[in-house]
C-alpha cells in the first residue's frame, strides 16, 4: 500500500490549492457518508439498521483509501487490504499485467487470508469508471478512477453456532468462507454464488435484504464519485486524491517528530483463549526516531488454539486506529497516516495469524487488546495524552434459534458497551462503546419486536470505574430472557485481567458473565456456548474503565 504513495509521491507539479484541498477532503467524505445513509435505511437486520454495525470507504485506483465515514474503526483501517486483494485476484499477469475489472462489477469477499476480517463481515468492493453526464461509461477508454467499498457484519454467516463466531479450533467451524469473487460482472449478478450464500446460512431472507443494502450504498458511491469527476475532471480528482495522501502522511510525521525518539514497550493480556485458559500475552515495543515509527509485536505470543487469532489486517487496523486519534481531527482519514510507521507482526502470531487459524474474536476481542497494549507504550512517551484502559472488550453475545412467532430462525448479535478510561482532566466516560467499535446499541424496543427476547434490565453498572484524581467510566448491566430455547455464544475479554489505570489510578472493575435459571444464577465464563430453556435470563456485566491519577 505504502509503495504505491511513494511511487507515485512526485509525479504531480501542479501546486496544491489548501483551500481546494479542503473542498475535496469534505466531497470525498461526503461519498462515503451517503453510502453510509443508504446502508443503513435500506438494510433489514437490526444489527445494521439499528446498531450500524457497517462501514463505507473511498479508495484510489491503487486501493489506498481516500476517505471514510465516521464509522467501524476495526473496519475501516483493514479495509483497503481488502480492495488490495481484490485488485490482486483480478489482475492478469501472464506477459503484461492487466487488470480484469469492469464497469458493472461488483466483488465480493470475506476471507481474513484474503483480505478480510472475520468471517461476518461481508466486504463488497466496486470498481468506479467514468461517465458521461446521462450517467452512462465512456464507452472508448473509460478509465478506472478508484473503488468504492462497504463493509457490514451479517448477523449469520453459517458454521457450527447461530452468529457464526463460535468457540472454534479452525476457520472452517466458523462459517461459510468467501474468496474475492465477482457478485456482479458487468451488471450481470451471478445467481449461482448468490443461490450459494443464501443456502449456507440460517437467516437467508434477513441475508438477501442485508446484502441489496450494500449493493445499493455502493451503486450510490460510484454515482457521486463519478460526479466528482463529471464535475473536476479525472486530472484534478486523481491530483487532490493524492494530495490528500501526501498531507496526511505529513501531518502523521509531524505528529511523530513531536513525540521523544526513544523505545517503548508494554504488555498486557487477553484472559485466554476459549479453549485453554492460560493468558495470551500482547506485547509491544514502540520504537520513535526521526519523525518515523516501527511498531513490533515480536514478542506477542504464538497463534492460539482458540478463535482470538488477529489476522494482519486487524493489527494494522489498531495501529491505523491509535495514530489517527493522536492527529487533529481535520486532518484527513486515509492511508497516508501509515506511510511513516512500519507495523512488524511476525506471520504465525496471534496478532498474525495463518490459515486455517479460527480468527472470530481476533477482529472484536484480540483488537481491543492491541489497542490497550499501543496506548500503554505511548503513555511513556507522551503522558498528557493518554488516557488510562477502556473497558477493552465488545462483549459479544450472540443468540440463535427457532422463532415460534413467525416459525424460521432468528439470530441476534449484539456489543455492549463498558466504561473507558480516564484521562489527566477528565473521568472516563460511562456506558458507550471505545476504541475499536463506536456502534450504537439496539434499542429494547426494536431488539424485542424481532427476535423472541425480553430486555428485563438495562442499565449503568455503578462503582465500576477505576478510582483515582479522576475515575474511569461506569459499565453497563444487560439482562435478557430468552422466550424461546436459544443457544448462546459469548466472546468476552476483561473477566480475569481488568482494565489498567495509569499514574497511579486504579484498574476498572472485571466485566462478569451469568445466566439465571429457576432462579439460580450461576457465572458463565469469558467465551461460552451455552443452551438456554424458555424462561432462563442470560445477565451481562461490562467492565468500567481504568482510572487515572492519585486521589487527593
Amino acid at each position: 500500500m505504502t509503495n504505491h504513495i511513494e511511487e507515485r509521491k512526485h509525479s504531480f507539479s501542479k501546486r496544491v490549492d489548501p483551500i481546494r484541498l479542503e473542498v475535496f477532503k469534505h466531497l470525498f467524505a461526503s461519498v462515503a457518508e451517503e453510502m453510509g445513509v443508504v446502508l443503513r435505511k435500506t438494510s433489514y437486520s437490526p444489527n445494521i439498521k439499528e446498531r450500524r454495525d457497517f462501514s463505507c470507504a473511498v479508495f484510489d485506483p491503487e486501493g489506498n483509501m481516500i476517505a471514510q465515514a465516521a464509522h467501524i474503526p476495526v473496519h475501516l483501517g483493514s479495509m483497503p487490504l481488502s480492495v488490495q486483494a481484490a485488485i490482486e485476484h483480478f489482475t492478469k499477469t501472464d506477459q503484461i499485467p492487466s487488470v480484469d475489472l469492469h464497469p458493472g462489477d461488483m466483488i465480493l469477499l470475506n476471507n481474513p487470508y484474503q483480505g478480510g476480517t472475520h468471517l461476518p463481515d461481508i466486504t463488497l468492493v466496486t470498481p468506479v469508471f467514468q461517465a458521461n453526464s446521462g450517467g452512462e461509461i465512456l464507452l472508448k477508454d473509460p478509465g478506472l478512477i478508484g473503488f468504492v467499498a462497504s463493509r457490514a457484519h451479517h448477523a449469520d454467516v453459517g458454521g457450527m453456532v447461530p452468529g457464526s463466531m463460535p468457540i472454534a479450533r479452525e476457520i472452517i467451524q466458523e462459517g461459510l468462507i468467501i474468496p474475492p469473487v465477482k457478485l456482479f460482472s458487468k451488471g450481470i449478478r451471478n445467481d449461482a454464488l448468490w443461490d450459494l450464500i443464501l443456502a449456507n446460512v440460517r437467516t437467508p431472507t434477513e441475508r438477501s435484504g442485508d446484502l441489496w443494502a450494500q449493493i445499493a450504498a455502493c451503486k450510490r458511491g460510484m454515482y457521486r464519485f463519478q460526479d466528482l469527476v463529471l464535475e473536476y475532471g479525472s486530472e484534478t480528482v486523481g491530483f487532490y486524491m493524492q494530495a490528500l495522501l501526501e498531507y496526511t502522511e505529513r501531518m502523521t510525521r509531524n505528529l511523530l517528530a513531536e513525540l521523544p525518539d526513544g523505545s517503548y514497550t508494554f504488555t498486557d493480556y487477553l484472559d485466554d483463549d476459549g479453549v485453554e485458559s492460560q493468558p495470551v500475552r500482547i506485547s509491544v515495543t514502540l520504537v520513535i526516531q526521526d519523525g518515523k515509527a516501527i511498531v513490533d509485536f515480536s514478542d506477542s505470543a504464538k497463534q492460539q488454539k482458540g478463535s482470538v487469532n488477529a489476522v494482519y489486517a486487524i493489527t494494522l487496523s489498531a495501529v491505523y486506529y491509535v495514530f489517527r486519534c493522536l492527529l487533529n481531527l481535520d486532518v484527513p482519514n486515509n492511508s497516508g497516516c501509515l506511510v511513516p510507521i512500519e507495523v512488524i507482526a511476525p506471520p504465525g502470531s496471534v496478532v498474525n495469524a495463518i490459515y486455517p487459524a479460527p480468527v472470530a474474536g481476533g477482529n472484536v476481542e484480540t483488537s481491543q487488546r492491541i489497542v490497550d497494549v499501543l496506548l500503554g507504550a505511548l503513555s511513556k512517551a507522551c503522558p498528557k495524552r493518554i488516557p488510562a484502559a477502556s473497558q477493552g472488550t465488545m462483549n459479544n453475545v450472540i443468540i440463535g434459534g427457532w422463532d415460534p412467532r413467525f416459525s424460521r430462525s432468528f439470530t441476534y448479535y449484539e456489543t455492549i458497551g463498558g466504561g473507558t478510561g480516564a484521562g489527566m482532566n477528565a473521568n472516563g466516560a460511562s456506558a458507550v462503546h471505545s476504541h475499536m467499535t463506536n456502534t450504537l446499541n439496539t434499542p429494547v424496543e426494536a431488539l424485542e419486536f424481532a427476535y423472541p427476547l425480553r430486555v428485563q434490565r438495562y442499565e449503568i453498572r455503578s462503582d465500576s470505574g477505576g478510582l483515582g484524581k479522576y475515575t474511569g467510566g461506569e459499565g453497563i448491566i444487560r439482562e435478557i430472557e430468552v422466550l424461546a430455547d436459544s443457544q448462546v455464544t459469548l466472546l468476552s475479554e476483561r473477566r480475569s485481567i481488568p482494565p489498567y489505570g495509569l499514574s497511579g489510578g486504579q484498574a476498572g472493575k472485571l466485566g462478569i458473565n451469568s445466566v439465571i435459571s429457576a432462579g439460580v444464577e450461576r457465572p458463565l465464563a469469558a467465551k461460552a456456548t451455552e443452551t438456554l430453556l424458555k424462561g432462563d435470563r442470560l445477565v451481562i456485566r461490562t467492565p468500567g474503565g481504568g482510572g487515572f491519577g492519585v486521589k487527593d
